[in-house]
């Protein structure tokens, strides 16, 4: 497929798969309301506890070797059943090891060892699901991940609505995310073969492992890293304060955490198409990225202004407990950095400096790791909320740089691709004042619309990028107009 046809392609995938998760994270976020409220506070507090550590742990069952395959099958679509097959049965291996730091880590460090079984199916069932689904980005067949979503989430609301009629423990829930992963290990693995889109062969190619390990040993140290920012505050805020405040700060969390499926969304999509441009046509690779940059800017500076100023209705919309509606107004702000930071980690990965990452992540939960001690003993879950806003502005920024680091071609001058969208968003957030205590589908719906409109009135988007949304037909009729 050539160059310009990828682009096409990852325009359409990116529209389908962000519209399978879309819904799918509405649904979701039901189901957390739920979650939160039948376990209350300090069970709450528990259960993302877990997760935290889960999430810490879980680099030792990838390694880094999950984004480098989706790299290098994408280049070589014809050995994805060759690689698919060996990186299996290599993380048979990795997801032991992983086991045993989460046991250490549930029973010495959070006295959770009660909840270890389900924390091990969850960490192994997730694993095995993130590796086979990322051959269909991959191969660009994102449709078949779309049907994995929506059946992950059927399956997950319909045992955590029973487990919640039935008042059931912190076990039974993770339980219930566990069984939607290893549904769609089974689902993968039928498609995968069914469809043909590569023949697993379950050979241990030891060449392959040694080759790559080099290569996926700064992805993997990235991933850990960013787990590590994204997640020490909970084990920090767990040590100094009660489950409870771990719960209050946890549920304001989700909203922002939940709209983290949009940039990685689109990365999925976007990222194998750079790594291809950057093997190909080096002008294509730029204005790849600066509309990638672009659109992540689009889509995440309304949510930042709409979730600030919004923060009182959506907190009541979702149930929140009391206090968590100052936690989500303070972490509104870092939603626009979360969303540009992952055109800064597909660039660096898709051109084969994945180690800039690794000191842009490592850097960053520094930062956060020493702002967290120094500030949550006093200040508490709100500490929590603003140190991850300075984190994901410090990413951003650390990002920004060493993109262009010694490629000057890739310099991106953020403000003037940006300035149009941060003014409609301003324009947004002064009609949204008055409605900052309404019903939220008000103001939501006022603020879209406003936001929309002022879009088209600055022109946001050019000829090109219209063709591409619009298609070749729809743009020459609108060309002629």
């Amino acid at each position: 497929m050539t160059p310009p046809a990828l682009g096409r392609r990852a325009v359409a995938n990116t529209a389908f798969i962000l519209a399978a998760r879309t819904a799918s994270k509405l649904v979701s976020l039901v189901v957390v309301v739920v979650l939160a409220n039948a376990l209350g506070a300090d069970g709450y507090g528990r259960y993302t506890t877990l997760i935290a550590f889960s999430a810490l742990v879980s680099v030792l069952a990838d390694f880094g070797f999950n984004p480098l395959y989706t790299r290098e099958a994408a280049r070589n679509p014809e050995r994805l059943g060759d690689f698919l097959g060996t990186l299996l049965i290599l993380k048979v291996a990795l997801s032991a090891v992983a086991l045993v730091a989460l046991g250490l880590a549930l029973g010495l460090g959070a006295g959770l060892f009660d909840l270890a079984l389900p924390g091990a199916a969850l960490l192994i069932t997730t694993a095995y699901a993130n590796q086979l689904r990322d051959s269909f980005y991959a191969v660009g067949r994102v449709a078949f991940d779309a049907i994995a979503i929506a059946c992950e989430t059927a399956i997950q609301a319909g045992l955590i609505l029973f487990g919640a009629h039935e008042h059931a423990g912190v076990a039974f829930f993770v339980w219930s995310y566990a069984a939607s992963y290893a549904f769609t290990c089974v689902y993968c693995l039928v498609v995968i073969n069914a469809f043909r889109i590569g023949r697993i062969r379950m050979r241990f190619d030891l060449a392959l492992v040694k080759k790559w390990l080099p290569l996926a040993l700064p992805f993997g140290l990235t991933f850990f890293l960013t787990n590590l920012y994204f997640r020490a505050d909970v084990p920090i805020l767990q040590h100094f304060r009660p489950f409870a405040e771990v719960g209050w700060y946890q549920f304001a969390y989700k909203p922002f955490e939940a709209l983290q499926f949009i940039p990685l969304a689109i990365q999925a999509v976007v990222y194998p198409i750079l790594g291809v441009y950057f093997v190909r046509d080096q002008g294509l690779l730029r204005a790849g990225y600066r509309r990638f940059f672009k659109v992540l800017v689009l889509l995440g500076w309304p949510l930042t202004v709409g979730t600030f100023m919004l923060a009182g209705p959506i907190a009541s919309a979702f149930r929140m407990f009391p206090q968590s509606e100052a936690s989500l107004r303070i972490l509104a702000f870092a939603i626009v950095f979360l969303f540009v930071n992952s055109s800064f980690y597909a660039m660096l990965n898709a051109t084969n400096r994945q180690h800039l990452n690794v000191w842009s992540t490592g850097i960053a939960s520094v930062l956060n790791i020493g702002l967290n001690l120094l500030l949550i003993p006093k200040f508490g879950y709100l500490a929590a909320s603003a140190t991850t806003v300075g984190t994901e502005a410090a990413l951003s920024g650390l990002g920004w740089w060493f993109v262009q680091r010694g490629h000057r071609e890739l310099r991106l001058d953020w403000l003037r691709v940006s300035w149009k969208m941060l003014l409609a968003g301003a324009v947004m957030a002064a009609v949204l004042l008055p409605l900052s205590h309404s019903r939220v589908y008000i103001g939501l719906a006022v603020g879209a619309v406003v936001y929309v409109a002022a879009l088209l009135a600055l022109r946001v988007a050019d000829a090109e990028e219209w063709r591409l949304l619009v298609g070749n037909r729809a743009f020459a009729r609108l060309s002629r107009g």
